[in-house]
């Protein structure tokens, strides 16, 4: 009986050793969350990022970690980057899926650059600053829009952007970043980027990140061959003009596009993404090992589930978090953690004028969801997550609409509508690609609960709405959200807080609080 006693308790030592290890140790992906378009850069121990989240407001966010693991945002490098029309859903135009795209991070003789482009705008825009956790920031922007840039500051004193996709360009910039260098010709430095995956067709080689290690040029890119995936490929060259060699760096699991970092200790990372349904383009990270002047990314090609690094603390509160509307003497209106659907109006939102309540007001009419101003809004995170808030309904006008939406084209909605002086709790699903009312329910007081619970495991990219009357006491309503990515609005599916009115102005919802979870309490 000995014996076995022993063994059983060895088992359960080394279960319990393997449990705590795991718990210790990091996971791929990373951020379990929209955050694509990574560019990252290490200065001493702090290592900082910035993203794409296009035609939201403010953009270009940057966000800052002490293990590569966890991270938090620190900034915005900008609260406008236009005022167009489109960016601001006037005159029936909008912006969805445009804005500002890829961005490029740098820190050079002691300043921070934060570069993007947009078709939205047609410029290229450059933003600097001393504290990048701190800001202000200052913009130049020049034309053309720039596709895909990296910025670059050589040895030498001069200053490159590398662009495009499949046919590579550089260009010189002024030395300070802030145009293209008087008198510069521009010229192509790789015809086919995507040569190295054998690629006939597909995606083009694009999102261009380059690096210089050892005195030697390093240009990541990813393509995606036909009737393949994403794929990352490298091009070396002793020269920033070339010539060019290029590899296949990784091809597993579509994880693509993205770049190099190093940690103090001399241990080398790729940061890249991966395109994940419903929640979005979510980032791994990779090991790399140097081998014959070449990175090699992955472990034995492949991306490993776990990696020698500190566990994830998750990802509320630094990426999302709950929001009870309640304001000290000199706090933010609002926490970095919210971001507008294209520009809002700022004369038609408060956390002000009624304690401990975001108030969102009419100031037009509009017909859709989508084409509303001042939705605010923050990401849904994987594997699960629920957002949940009390609206007072009870200063609505007749063909006023508030609530709690899930945002992209096919986007789900619960809230309260007003209509011939009554008012009604309403589930609307757009999956099929079209608003459909699939629920009316009578509501006789002035506040509600409403909730959205999504879930992404296994790709389910599944969302249920529910309703409350008391905020205790919870009932589902309409049906199943699908929640497909879709290209025309090219963003994970986020939590947003509404109200338009459809036929007349000067009504106003009050929400409560905002309160976002990580695990699913109704929903099966």
């Amino acid at each position: 009986m000995k014996p076995t006693r022993y063994r059983l308790l060895f088992l359960a030592c080394l279960l319990l050793f393997r449990y705590v290890a795991d718990a210790q140790t990091a996971r791929n992906p990373v951020i379990f969350a929209d955050v694509p378009d990574m560019a990252m850069i290490r200065v001493g121990n702090t290592y900082y990022m910035s993203s794409t989240t296009m035609h939201l407001s403010p953009g270009l966010p940057i966000m800052k970690s002490n293990d590569l693991i966890n991270w938090q945002l620190v900034g915005y490098a900008y609260d406008t980057l236009t005022t167009a029309d489109a960016m601001s859903l006037n005159n029936g135009k909008s912006t969805y899926g445009r804005g500002s795209w890829a961005s490029s991070l740098r820190y050079h003789n002691g300043l921070y650059y934060a570069t993007t482009f947009a078709q939205t705008s047609g410029r290229t825009h450059v933003y600097t600053t001393k504290n990048i956790e701190k800001g202000p920031w200052k913009e130049v922007s020049f034309k053309p829009s720039y596709h895909d840039h990296s910025l670059f500051f050589d040895d030498d004193g001069r200053t490159y952007l590398i662009y495009g996709a499949g046919k590579l360009r550089l260009v010189e910039l002024t030395a300070d970043a802030s145009g293209v260098k008087p008198g510069t010709t521009e010229q192509v430095i790789i015809e086919n980027a995507s040569t190295p995956s054998g690629t006939g067709g597909g995606l083009p080689a694009e999102g261009s990140q380059l690096f210089k290690v050892n005195g030697k040029y390093y240009l990541f890119n990813i393509t995606w061959p036909r009737g393949g995936m994403r794929t990352v490929v490298i091009h070396r060259a002793d020269k920033i003009t070339g010539p060019w060699e290029g590899r296949v760096a990784l091809q597993d699991l579509g994880v693509a596009q993205g770049g190099l970092i190093d940690t103090p200790d001399g241990k080398w990372y790729s940061y890249l993404f991966r395109d994940f349904g419903g929640v979005g383009r979510i980032p791994y990270l990779v090991p790399v090992e140097w081998k014959d002047g070449w990175p090699v990314l992955g472990e034995n090609g492949k991306v490993p589930q776990t990696l020698n690094l500190p566990a994830s603390k998750g990802l509320i509160p630094g990426i999302v978090n709950s929001d009870e509307f309640t304001r000290k003497k000199g706090d933010p209106a609002l926490p970095l953690v919210w971001q507008w659907n294209h520009n809002p109006d700022n004369s038609l939102w408060s956390v002000s004028e009624r304690k401990g309540f975001l108030r969102l007001k009419t100031g037009r009419t509009d017909t859709s969801f989508v084409m509303a101003r001042n939705t605010l809004t923050q990401r849904t995170i994987g594997s699960e997550s629920a957002g949940s808030t009390m609206l007072d309904a009870s200063k609505l006008k007749d063909g006023d609409f508030a609530g709690l939406s899930l945002l992209q084209k096919n986007y789900g909605l619960v809230g309260v509508k007003r209509e011939n002086g009554a008012t009604s709790i309403v589930m609307v699903n757009a999956s099929s690609g079209k608003p459909v009312e699939v629920q009316r329910v009578p509501l006789s007081q002035k506040t509600v609960y409403l909730k959205a619970e999504c879930d992404f495991r296994d790709r389910k990219d599944t969302a249920h709405f529910f309703y409350s009357l008391d905020g205790k006491s919870w009932t589902a309503i309409g049906d199943p959200l699908k929640m497909p990515y879709t290209i025309p609005h090219f963003m994970g599916y986020r939590f947003g807080l509404f109200t338009y009115a459809t036929s007349q102005t000067g009504g106003f919802a009050d929400f409560d609080y905002f309160r976002i979870s990580d695990k699913l309490a109704q929903a099966n």
